[in-house]
């Protein structure tokens, strides 16, 4: 039975399983993917098969070159992860994934590899599926201590995004503030780079700095502005937003627009070339989200246009912000979205291949697998968080033959395993792939090896903390 749409809206944009309206076609690649396995890889071991010889046998090769990972704790020893920290190399972007939007492993793990890249090789930047506002408010804490960062978690992770109001986003967060207070000047910094909200503060800092600099336009940016400032809570303006007509949304994105376009072509003024390009970054967030919005989320097609549209924008904000900060990012966000190949139809192309175009080798993807556990979702049907398990991986899977290696978590450097596992890495196979809807009836088949350069297989997980209301 067709999901209700009801359900659909609020969760469109963390939406893998929450939207499923469509079998997808499983795609081997897209533009920006890795190379497929060399053809000789196969051939060696058909050749070897046909001498009688037994080739290297798949779970022997990925145990010969796996490295043990000893902990997901972020508070304990960082040893085990150099290997992972040679296979990142000089990369600027490393891209994150997680199996499942709401295990506590996979955020621990997150916190605990930033702690590292931020300590051993001068990451400074986090970077999360968040709105670009939210992000902004939520840096303001680590980088000043401005406000309570629970007060800000009930504000700003609301609607779809309300997965991240998690005692082990909490912690990662802290823990930042804390690096901060010991490193004034070196800090880290936090980024939300998704479009699906823009908050009144965004309004106000691109209006305050027309009025400083440009107020022969004050008025039209003004009017321009008017009425679209949120004045409910994140959630409820988002739902509320979809709901609007297609052709009030339209008129919206276009007068966004034009505001966009007006400040981005004005000259700064001498000595304020800084606070100019902030301007603009934060009048083109309110425009990736009025444009985003003006799509039909009740149409298959135009929920596709968007998904590809939101991949584009997260991955242009995490470029513009490396540009222009400087700073090396660890971005954060589900396995579809940081990967190279899309393998799912409703995301023709992936926030991970956008990277890749853009930053070519100075972006790496690291996928997470699991093998059993548990992870918070929205119900399918009603839209309410809950705890969800899944049991031990089918047989057949990606997941049942990681599983059966001596290493029971371990990181895996695809691109340079022995040719037995590389080949069995770019086929195919039955995956879990959970997103922030549960149930979900499709069946996604990946080869891990094509979606990200690195692996991170964890053989159990449990559901992350949440602190939000269900």
């Amino acid at each position: 039975m067709t999901r209700s749409k009801a359900v659909i809206i609020p969760s469109v944009l963390l939406s893998l399983g929450a939207m499923a309206l469509a079998t997808p076609a499983l795609a081997d690649a897209v533009q920006g993917s890795p190379a497929p396995v060399p053809a000789s890889t196969t051939a060696s071991t058909s050749r070897a098969a046909a001498l009688g010889q037994n080739p290297e046998s798949v779970v022997d090769a990925i145990e010969r070159s796996a490295h043990t990972l000893r902990s997901t704790d972020p508070e304990g020893g960082l040893r085990d992860l150099d290997a992972l920290g040679h296979m990142v190399g000089d990369a600027d972007v490393v891209g994150l994934g997680e199996a499942t939007h709401g295990s506590r492993d996979f955020f621990r793990m997150k916190h605990r590899l930033f702690r590292y890249l931020v300590e051993k090789k001068g990451f400074r930047t986090f970077s999360l599926e968040l709105p670009w506002s939210s992000g902004v408010r939520v840096n303001e804490y680590v980088l000043y201590g401005k406000g309570d960062l629970k007060d800000i978690a009930r504000a700003e992770f609301q609607g779809a995004y309300r997965i991240w109001n998690n005692q082990d986003y909490i912690d990662l967060i802290g823990w930042m503030r804390d690096y901060n207070r010991g490193h004034p000047k070196d800090p880290v910094q936090f980024m939300g780079n998704d479009m699906g909200y823009a908050g009144p503060e965004s309004y106000e800092r691109v209006t305050d700095h027309v009025a400083r600099e440009h107020p022969r336009l004050l008025d039209r940016v003004t009017e321009l502005y008017r009425g679209l400032a949120p004045t409910t809570d994140a959630g409820t303006y988002s739902e509320q937003y979809l709901q609007l007509p297609l052709a009030e949304r339209a008129e919206r994105a276009e007068r966004t627009r034009e505001v966009y376009e007006l400040l981005r072509d004005q000259r700064p003024a001498r000595g304020d070339q800084r606070a100019h390009l902030w301007a603009v970054q934060h009048a083109r967030a309110i425009d990736q989200m009025t444009e985003g919005y003006s799509l039909d989320v009740t149409d298959e097609a135009e929920v596709t246009k968007m998904m590809r549209m939101r991949d584009e924008v997260m991955a242009e904000n995490v470029a513009w912000w490396r540009e222009h900060t400087g700073d090396k990012v660890l971005l954060s966000a589900h396995n579809t979205h940081v990967s190279y190949d899309s393998f799912d139809a409703r995301y023709p192309k992936t926030q991970g291949a956008f990277l890749h175009d853009a930053l070519g080798k100075d972006y790496v993807s690291i996928g997470f697998s699991l093998h059993q556990g548990a992870f918070k979702a929205f119900g399918a049907d009603d839209n309410v968080m809950r705890t969800y398990r899944v049991g031990a991986a089918q047989a057949g899977s990606n997941e049942d033959t990681l599983d059966k290696v001596r290493q029971e978590d371990y990181v895996l450097d695809m691109r340079t395993a022995p040719n037995a596992a590389r080949a069995w890495l770019a086929k195919p196979r039955v995956t879990y792939n959970i997103g922030a809807g549960w149930p979900d009836p499709m069946t996604y088949k990946i080869g891990l090896g094509r979606a990200h350069d690195i692996l991170i297989h964890l053989n159990e997980v449990e559901a992350t903390e949440y602190l939000g209301t269900p």
